[in-house]
Order: C-alpha cells, then sequence, then structure tokens
C-alpha cells in the first residue's frame, strides 16, 4: 500500500516548519497535522483512540470489538492490552559532522532533530516507553527507554544542544545499543548512512536476531541525491576535510550510479533482515515517517514481520 493511496498528508512544509523556534512546538505541529491527514484516509476514526486500540485481525475474540468506535469510523478495532500499549521504543540520531550539511535553509542536522522530536511525542502519546541514543563515531549520549513525566523534556534537551560531530561509524553505536537493550523493543535509526555499509548487516542482524524490531530513516538534503553542483569547485569533506577538486559535467553520472548502487545495497540488507527502510529528503514533509510507523504498527499487530522495503517516498526521491 502506497502513502499516496492510504493518507492525506497535511503538507506541513519543512521551511515554514523550520521558523518554529522551540523543538517541541515544532513537534507538536507535525504530529497534530498528522492525525488531520488520518482523519482523510482509510485510518479515519484511529487517530483519536491510537494509543488504546488496535485494528481486529483475524483469531481475535470477537468479544472485544469496540461497536461504538466501528460506528464512528466503519472500521473493527479492538482494546490493546496493556503489554502492547507498553512497548519501549529507542531512537538512534546521527551526529555527524556531515548532518551539519545543507543545502537549502537549514541542515540535515536540524531536519533530524526535528524529526526525532516529533517521533518521541507521537510514541510518547501512545503510551510508548522512549529512549535515545545520539553517536558519530561513538555514543554521545544514551537515555533509557521510559514512559514517565518529564521523560519527554530530557529527550527534548538532549536532541535541542548544538554539536560538533565527527566521521561516521554505525559499527560501535549499534553494537552498544544491542549490549544496553536487553528487551525487545523498536529500534528507530535516523540517519544520513553516507558511510560504508559493510559492517551494517552483521550489526543489523544482531539486533535482529535478539528480537528487535527495526526501522531506518535515511535523511538527505536535495543536493546529495541531485547533485547540484553549479561549477567546477573544490570540495571538502565534512567529516575527514579532505579537499577534492570536482567538476560537476564528469563527476555527475559516477556520482549518481555511486549512490544508487549504496542505496540498492542498503535496501537488500534491509529486505533480507526484514527492516522498514524510509528515504526522507529534507525539503520533504516529515509526516511521511509517521505514516510509515504506523503502517509497521498496523503490520505488526497483524503478526511477524517479514522482509523490509523502500517505502513510496524513497522510489520518488530515487527517481
Amino acid at each position: 500500500m502506497s502513502a499516496s493511496t492510504n493518507y492525506a498528508p497535511a503538507q506541513i512544509d519543512p521551511s515554514s516548519l523550520m521558523r518554529i523556534k522551540n523543538l517541541q512546538l515544532r513537534a507538536k505541529t507535525v504530529v497534530e497535522g498528522f492525525y488531520n491527514g488520518l482523519h482523510r484516509s482509510p485510518f479515519h476514526g484511529f487517530s483519536v483512540e491510537f494509543s488504546e486500540y488496535r485494528p481486529y485481525t483475524l483469531g481475535d475474540d470477537p468479544r472485544t470489538l469496540d461497536w461504538k468506535l466501528f460506528a464512528r469510523s466503519d472500521r473493527y478495532y479492538i482494546k490493546r492490552y496493556e503489554d502492547e500499549t507498553n512497548r519501549r521504543c529507542y531512537l538512534m540520531v546521527d551526529q555527524s559532522k556531515s548532518m551539519s550539511f545543507g543545502s537549502i535553509d537549514y541542515t540535515k542536522a536540524d531536519y533530524t532533530r526535528t524529526l526525532a522530536a516529533t517521533l518521541a511525542h507521537f510514541l510518547t502519546q501512545q503510551r510508548d516507553a522512549v529512549g535515545l541514543m545520539t553517536f558519530d563515531r561513538k555514543v554521545n549520549e544514551f537515555i533509557a527507554a521510559r514512559h514517565r513525566p518529564g521523560h519527554m523534556n530530557r529527550l527534548l534537551g538532549s536532541l535541542d544542544q548544538s554539536f560538533e560531530g565527527t566521521g561516521t561509524d554505525l559499527s560501535e553505536p549499534l553494537e552498544q545499543l544491542a549490549a544496553l537493550v536487553s528487551k525487545r523493543g523498536l529500534i528507530i535509526l535516523i540517519s544520513d548512512l553516507l558511510s560504508p555499509i559493510d559492517m551494517l548487516r552483521t550489526r543489523l542482524a544482531y539486533l535482529r536476531s535478539r528480537g528487535h524490531e527495526m526501522m531506518i530513516l535515511r535523511v538527505n538534503d536535495p543536493a546529495e541525491i541531485e547533485f547540484t553542483l553549479p561549477q567546477a569547485a573544490m570540495i571538502r569533506d565534512m567529516e575527514t576535510g579532505k579537499e577534492l577538486y570536482i567538476d560537476p559535467e564528469v563527476a555527475k553520472a559516477q556520482y549518481q550510479a555511486n549512490f544508487k548502487e549504496h542505496e540498492t545495497q542498503l535496501v537488500a540488507i534491509c529486505e533480507s533482515l526484514g527492516i522498514d527502510l524510509t528515504q526522507l529528503v529534507t525539503n520533504q514533509p516529515m509526516d511521511e515517517a509517521l505514516y510509515q510507523l504506523l503502517s509497521l504498527q498496523t503490520r505488526r499487530s497483524r503478526g511477524p514481520l517479514r522482509g523490509g522495503s523502500l517505502s513510496a517516498a524513497a522510489r520518488g526521491a530515487a527517481t
């Protein structure tokens, strides 16, 4: 099911959103816009009771159906049990130096911290326990998953901090998260993934083998996808400091071929491990991530998750 046929997006322009200085208010704005979109979609009726109900599936006890909710939504829902509502969710947020890049009015880091705050707000509203790990080459901060008063403020405080960042190394953070999080939960990795992915399969496979669900949100700037370099110039690698002379007429085709190959390998890894992958571009609305999360939760309620895939947004960004 594609987002275009199952969800009426609120289309909150990220440039306008970023003008809101308060991170918590930005997160609330996206979530409220997402709920408005749900009311215009086949998910209508699900948003208000989202933290308390799940769709009825074959094998559920029909006596648990909520007929009042059926009358309002024309869809079958049942009350979620307590162990279904108190899931542990961890947000892994990339703070490497490459996240400081931005060809528009804001950087990938600005977009990513807003996205993470939005997901934290959304999950907290569902009574899920939310934790956070920020990283570059190493883990910068780890906050255990909690659902209690004041915890959301702690998450926002961590996300709102400025950071210098170094290079990207997903190996150590993924390994440390596996060691720190013993109970099964949902892990959402938010990163540009502009790094070698040779070791990525091994680390992700280990997390999946421990029973964790996983979702990857890959965040890129439009210029990284389109290679919009107007003229030949000296370009500095933000993570290594190395300078290279780049002629766009010569390099563009090879760059895009390498980018596509990297993406193809990433999709293959996610498909083989049953991990959902969504491509987000920083000039596009963030509610696609919430829709993909909702879709993941809906599929989860129907049974074991199967192979991951590249979302509709990712396919659109790659063409």
